[in-house]
């Protein structure tokens, strides 16, 4: 009988005080009870990871050797050790079984009465909502200490200050850099110049070879505008200040969805001040502070002296980052990308090589474009019926379907090759963790990438018949396109077009359609969603 045991605790403060031992010592003596014997290389155990996340290396390693059918029974001291959530332990439970593994619970023991199965549910939910309640008991208890002055909001220090290494959350502990707090000092000097911008302060700290506060030879405008809105620089620093909620934009139509979440600022009264040394006075940072508020309205993506139809909608099709509109003092627009004049990526090399697009011809072939499929409901008609009988796929959707599937095979026969290699004694212990947290890694990236190209895929076969709104819509739009002011164009532009893509010679244009009467009233732009084809050159729908 070859028997492997897991162990768990989910904090370093229970890994500090043995509490993992103390479910090693209960699981080894019921072997020996059984009869049974245990081989050191057979004890899995995650010190210090959270029992609501399946990302363990202690628990990954595990799966690995069952899925390779090394282990019999696996001992768990109660079933909240092998996950907190109750559809984790139903999954990794029938994930071991169908690797001819069963899997125990020392403390609990269960079987396949549907009685111990009600149970396992019951317990499974008990500790979810215990998580759940610990949770919001820790978050009361950060807000407590930060009310009391006793708890940084911190999770990484602002450029200029110390934290002591013993106590880096106290705020009796912040000390100030020297080197830092002089940089600090100077930007905002520098800022408060005579026709200094966030650029031109940027280019000093580069020629001077001061570094970023994430260590990058360049400084960025968000890092310096970071810098300069910082209120911690005046002395108060704020905690509780976001929320989490629902992501309403993306960076890219381009780029991936992510986690889909994002911070909300809460209400100031909600604010908790924290003290901690000045670093500029009050006046300077007021002076600041008027001063981007001017250059903010002046910026050429609020005014209205240069009129651009695709703002905001334009992305390069060899870096698949976003356009912006750029004018030349010459009096020519263009859509540059950012890939192309970010400061980073030209420090480092990188810098995309896309031509500038002239602004004035991609503007008014979208805009031919996009009166076309506007007198021409049937073309969406006939679109939408062959979404709708799944004949409508991208041409190269299957194909990335297939190159994913292929490339996750090869990860597993890697993890494979790469655990023989560490049981053969091959591979030190550092270095299998090492390569195998980067095929993990991998893993992870091509599992998003799947699950995304699955969501594309269903996308097609669930588009709703919505000829009939779509012909409406279309004819109630459509009236006055030829007499249509700049602003009505770019409603309408924001309201169906996802995005233009532009590669060398190539224009793509995605549309979006709305199918209901919020949908044609809610830019699509401000969704949050992965990219989506769209009419003529692919078809979708919002909602």
């Amino acid at each position: 009988m070859r028997v492997a045991v897991y162990a768990r605790v989910s904090t370093p403060h229970q890994a500090q005080t043995q509490t993992i031992e103390q479910q090693l010592t209960r699981l080894q003596n019921h072997i020996k009870q059984q009869g049974w014997t245990l081989e050191e290389s057979f004890i899995y155990r995650d010190d210090g990871y959270s029992g609501a996340r399946l990302n363990r290396p202690g628990l990954d390693a595990l799966r690995d050797r069952a899925a390779m059918a090394e282990i019999d029974v696996v001992l768990v001291s109660a079933p909240d050790r092998l996950a907190r959530k109750y559809v984790h332990q139903v999954l990794l439970i029938e994930e071991l079984q169908r690797q001819g593994c069963q899997v125990q619970f020392v403390e609990r023991p269960m079987n396949s009465d549907p009685h111990d199965q009600l149970l396992l549910q019951i317990r499974g939910a008990v500790a979810e909502y215990e998580r759940s309640l610990i949770t919001e008991r820790m978050r009361r208890g950060k807000v407590a200490k930060m009310r009391a002055g006793q708890l940084l909001p911190w999770t990484r220090r602002p450029f200029g200050y110390r934290l002591d290494a013993e106590r880096p959350r106290d705020p009796t502990q912040v000390r100030l850099d020297e080197y830092e707090s002089a940089v600090i000092r100077q930007i905002f000097a520098w800022y408060l110049e005579e026709h200094a911008t966030l650029y031109s302060i940027a280019r000093r700290l580069h020629d001077q070879g001061v570094e970023s506060p994430r260590g990058q030879a360049y400084w960025t405008n968000g890092s310096i505008r970071g810098v300069l809105t910082n209120t911690a620089y005046i002395g108060t620093t704020y905690g509780n200040r976001f929320r989490i909620v629902s992501t309403q934009g993306r960076r890219s139509a381009l780029s991936p969805v992510g986690s889909g979440e994002s911070h909300q600022l809460k209400p100031a009264t909600e604010w908790i001040p924290i003290t901690v040394p000045a670093i500029v006075t009050q006046k300077e940072f007021d002076l600041v502070q008027e001063k981007l508020s001017h250059n903010q309205q002046r910026a050429s993506r609020n005014n209205k002296r240069h009129e651009y139809l695709l703002r905001g909608l334009v992305n390069c099709g060899m870096c698949r980052l976003t356009a912006a509109g750029r004018t030349t003092a010459e009096g020519y627009r263009y859509y540059v990308c950012r890939g192309r004049v970010d400061k980073v990526r030209r420090a480092s090399g990188e810098a995309c090589l896309s031509r500038y697009l002239p602004a004035e011809q991609l503007d008014a072939l979208v805009w031919a474009d996009l009166c076309e499929v506007l007198s021409s409901p049937e073309q969406i008609a006939v679109a939408l019926e062959r979404a709708q009988s799944g004949q409508w796929l991208p041409q190269e959707l299957p194909s990335r379907q297939a190159t994913v599937k292929h490339a996750m095979a090869v990860i597993e026969r890697r993890q494979e090759r790469l655990l023989e290699a560490y049981l053969s004694e091959v591979l030190s212990l550092k270095e299998y963790d090492r390569k195998r947290e980067e095929l993990r890694k991998r893993e992870t990236e091509l599992s998003s990438q799947q699950r995304q190209l699955e969501a594309v895929a269903q996308e097609r076969h669930e588009i709703a018949q919505v000829v009939q709104s779509i012909e409406e819509f279309c004819a109630r739009v459509r009236v006055g396109l030829d007499r249509a002011s700049f602003e009505e164009k770019r409603w309408l532009i924001e309201l169906l077009i996802d995005c233009v893509v532009v590669k060398n010679e190539a224009v793509e244009i995605r549309y979006v359609v709305p199918t209901s009467e919020k949908g044609s009233h809610q830019p699509f732009c401000r969704l949050r969603m992965d990219y989506r084809r769209g009419l003529l050159k692919g078809l979708s729908h919002s909602n």
